[in-house]
């Protein structure tokens, strides 16, 4: 690609502080190869020159949390028990042709764009994301999901499973990894849980889980009650019998670990914040998505407080649209009282450092991909406020 200089009436690079009318030099590898003040960014010769005018020039924003292959699902759904919710998605996703789930996920990642979006992790079962970010030239981590609640099923699903894997391998790239998703303590079987976390850490693959969202999952795993758990007897399958919080449970099959994103965890007690934080996990917030469907509101200052990665995340579009990673800002912010750059940074280098990126993405600096952002000011305003 061709050099490309971009000046701004600000620069904030996140690592350090804004700059009033800063630049940034993208090289011909789509890296940022110099940035600061617009008088010390060069413009080599052969480089194109945007002036950007009166905007902030930010990192891409990096979304912790999607399900791109659900686009287009928004307005069709109006379920308010969230088994019963879950039930109607697979029922329209049983509608879709494999086609239509790459269509769907195309324009989930376009939406993304449009709102700043330049970073995903997205999870899904129809390999549709990992061929999305691959055709459309995105930037993230396509986390495949597999199911399976019943125990005797357990091995069956993995060889599947490992199938689908070997073939999304593919879509791999620079820019595209791709990630394990065990889908949910209601979902997925120990025996699973535990074949499928192990095959991840050895093949070094990221995992990714729906943890402590509801309350019918906690429900399921402590009491064997709720929602979950009638559905799991009406099919004929044998109730977990844990007696512990999903969080426990899973840290009990070697899920947690280093390279786990613990998605919502609304439902997370102070001890299994202590587990999360033990193991090293890190936590995908999605503040709109918990409110849409009554979880309540995840502890997220108790999980900062205790040094937890936790990056913001949308959810999918059937949950919540648009996908606007700025209004999930904005709500958690108000529901932990976190100021501006505190907030910011869970949407640009802490989302980055909870997926393990931090190298490549989340903020300005030499050498990260030249992925960049910009906001239209109103008028002359302190960037840093």
């Amino acid at each position: 690609m061709v050099p490309r200089r971009y000046q701004a009436s600000w620069l904030v690079p996140i690592e350090g502080p804004p700059v009033e009318r800063g630049a940034v030099l993208i090289g011909e590898d789509g890296r940022i190869a110099a940035l600061g003040a617009a008088t010390q960014v060069p413009l080599p010769l052969g480089a194109v020159a945007v002036d950007l005018g009166q905007v902030a020039l930010l990192p891409g924003l990096v979304n912790a949390h999607t399900h791109l292959e659900l686009t287009g699902f928004d307005g069709r759904n109006d379920e308010t028990d969230f088994p019963a919710w879950l039930r109607r998605i697979i029922a329209l996703r049983a509608e879709r042709r494999p086609e239509d789930h790459l269509a769907a996920a195309r324009q989930g990642l376009r939406d993304c764009w449009a709102a700043g979006i330049t970073t995903v992790a997205d999870t899904g079962d129809s390999g549709a994301a990992i061929a999305a970010l691959a055709a459309e030239g995105g930037s993230g981590i396509a986390y495949h999901e597999v199911f399976g609640p019943h125990p005797e099923t357990a091995e069956a699903s993995f060889a599947a499973y490992l199938r689908q894997m070997e073939r999304l391998r593919s879509f791999e790239g620079p820019r595209i990894r791709l990630g394990a998703s065990p889908h949910a303590p209601y979902s997925v079987s120990g025996p699973l849980y535990r074949r499928v976390a192990a095959w991840a850490r050895e093949a070094g693959l990221p995992l990714a889980v729906h943890l402590a969202e509801s309350r019918e999952e906690s429900e399921l795993l402590e009491r064997g009650e709720g929602g979950f758990a009638r559905a799991w007897r009406a099919r004929g399958i044998p109730l977990p019998g844990a007696s512990c919080s999903p969080v426990a449970w899973l840290d009990a099959h070697g899920v947690l670990g280093p390279a786990t994103l613990c998605i919502h965890m609304v439902q997370a007690s102070p001890s299994d914040l202590d587990l999360v934080a033990a193991r090293g996990a890190a936590i995908a917030h999605c503040p709109r998505s918990n409110r849409r469907h009554g979880h309540g509101t995840a502890p997220l200052g108790a999980m900062l407080d205790r040094g937890i990665r936790v990056g913001l995340g949308t959810d999918s579009g059937a949950s919540v649209a648009p996908l606007d990673l700025m209004a999930e800002l904005a709500l958690a912010a108000r529901l932990a009282g976190l100021g501006g750059e505190a907030a910011l940074r869970l949407v640009t280098l802490d989302a980055a450092r909870a997926l393990g990126l931090e190298a490549e993405v989340g903020s300005l600096r030499v050498g990260k991909w030249g992925d960049l952002v910009a906001f239209r000011l109103p008028g002359p305003v302190d960037a840093g406020r």
